[in-house]
């Protein structure tokens, strides 16, 4: 092989390495989507934003509820932009936010989490809402238990409220706060890995768990 034929097939196989980048950057990008029920800190800079320049009235708190839809969408129609309340890659633009993929994880964790927490703890004391969230999380940083968030709430027959249908339920304002308080560290459960509420526990096991403390209805066990 000729030097000028090797020279054209390394810049044909770095050009096919930049192709195969832009595309994951663009699938990736257009995955990035920030709708009702997304909470985190990139709500929070949509929020501010449209504070700043005057779209939205209501609190600057990292939940994208109906108030930060409807700011959205104005934001959108003043902007040319498709007014249906989301903040996909090309309104996030137009409100100067850059959002990574980790951003996305992570918002996705709390979403995640925060159903969790409405379905297995609706009504329970806010302290109470914020140690079913340390409980799952304790799960994940324990060996007996799946390495990921996900892992964690899907595994079978862990969490009653995915056989019974209330997982899928609407989601509280509270479970959201509660997600985002575990995630940065609160555990109102002492460590635990278990919770249970003696009233309508049925597994013998359950109850032979050392218990570390009771918020609500719930007892909280290693």
């Amino acid at each position: 092989m000729t030097a000028s034929r090797r020279r054209l097939c390394a810049a044909l196989a770095v050009l096919f390495l930049l192709n195969i980048a832009v595309i994951g950057f663009v699938q990736n990008a257009a995955a990035i989507t920030y709708k009702q029920g997304s909470t985190g800190s990139v709500v929070t800079q949509i929020q501010q934003k449209l504070v700043n320049w005057g779209y939205f009235s209501g609190p600057v708190d990292g939940i994208y509820g109906s108030k930060t839809v409807s700011a959205v969408k104005y934001f959108q129609r003043r902007n040319g932009l498709t007014a249906d309340g989301k903040c996909g890659p090309k309104t996030l633009a137009a409100l100067g936010i850059q959002v990574s993929e980790t951003n996305q994880s992570t918002a996705g964790d709390v979403d995640l989490l925060a159903r969790l927490i409405s379905a297995e703890a609706r009504g329970e004391p806010y302290t109470g809402q914020v140690a079913v969230g340390a409980v799952v999380l304790n799960r994940v940083e324990s060996p007996a238990f799946p390495n990921s968030l996900s892992g964690v709430i899907y595994q079978s027959g862990a969490f009653t409220c995915l056989q019974d249908g209330q997982f899928w339920g609407n989601v509280t304002d509270s479970a959201y706060r509660a997600a985002r308080d575990a995630m940065n560290g609160w555990d109102p459960s002492g460590g635990a890995i278990y919770y249970y509420n003696p009233s309508t526990a049925t597994s013998s096991w359950i109850w032979s768990r050392p218990v570390i403390t009771v918020i609500g209805k719930h007892k909280f066990c290693s």
